[in-house]
């Protein structure tokens, strides 16, 4: 049996003690936007800490849910981030597969080239003339090729493909494999923890991805779920009016619950997916982000 010394329980103590507390700081806000909006508009509007709600009332999420717009931008969000992850986690794949190959012609200068969009980019205007000369204004495509691949993610995948023993490759090139065959059969089932990882990463981008909408899409009918809320937010008493809500009902709800029901509403999804690809997340972040 190992005895530990004072000082390292001491230290054990003062550590466990640091990251309760520094979960608590990071989980409270959200539990305290939960609460607020699980409660009568005029107990929550006392101020203070939240624990529990305050005369408990759903009726920010009836006037959040309730929103003729609400079902069309859940509807086009969700078709965006399950396309749009797809899509760029394949990409990404097969870009970061085929850099990360010294038998590659050309590859420092096609690295080059990514890395460099790090650094510089053509910048707002620039990227809605593209996007409007190739006729994607009022379309989806807008919203998902512009953030399809993204360097830093290539450059984690590559790194995690380099860890990669070469002679795996030159076995199954023995046994009549070719390169797709790797790729597909060997390199990505070997890969679960890093495509796990950056698919939850571009998964939420596409998700909380407001700035898109705002600048290719007109057509409200065509408006990601993030734009839908903002606009619910900020016309809140409109929102109230528009649904046909009584003004004893409307007692029970104001802005500010509407505001804090609007952020529980967009976090919801990323935080029920998040469970069932956290055992790949760590490992994925951790390996790809320190080889190579």
């Amino acid at each position: 049996m190992i005895k530990t010394s004072l000082g390292e329980k001491v230290f054990h103590s003062l550590n466990v003690t640091f990251m309760i507390l520094l979960t608590i700081a990071m989980l409270y806000p959200f539990w305290y936007l939960t609460m607020y909006s699980l409660s009568d508009a005029t107990l929550a509007a006392s101020g203070g800490m939240f624990f529990v709600p305050r005369g408990f009332s759903l009726a920010a999420y009836k006037v959040v849910i309730g929103n003729v717009s609400f079902l069309s931008g859940f509807r086009v969000s969700m078709i965006v981030t399950v396309i749009g992850t797809i899509l760029s986690v394949f990409f990404t794949a097969t870009t970061a597969y085929a850099i990360s190959k010294k038998r590659l012609r050309g590859k420092t200068f096609f690295s080059f080239i990514i890395l460099f969009t790090m650094l510089f980019n053509g910048g707002m205007v620039p990227s809605y003339l593209l996007i409007k000369d190739l006729g994607m204004l009022d379309t989806y495509a807008s919203l998902i090729l512009p953030s399809l691949i993204g360097a830093w993610n290539i450059l984690v995948m590559k790194s995690f493909f380099l860890g990669i023993p070469d002679e795996l490759e030159e076995a199954a090139k023995i046994d009549g494999a070719n390169d797709l065959t790797i790729f597909f059969r060997i390199i990505l089932p070997l890969s679960k923890a890093v495509l796990a990882t950056i698919g939850l990463f571009t998964a939420v981008y596409y998700w909380n991805d407001f700035f898109s909408t705002i600048l290719y899409i007109t057509d409200k009918n065509k408006w990601a779920l993030q734009a839908v809320l903002k606009d619910i937010v900020s016309n809140a008493s409109t929102a109230l009016q528009s649904q046909g809500i009584s003004i004893g009902y409307q007692r029970n709800v104001s802005e500010n619950t509407v505001k804090m029901a609007s952020i529980v509403v967009a976090t919801l999804p990323i935080l029920i997916v998040y469970p069932f690809i956290q055992k790949y997340f760590a490992k994925g972040a951790m390996i790809g982000s320190v080889k190579g």
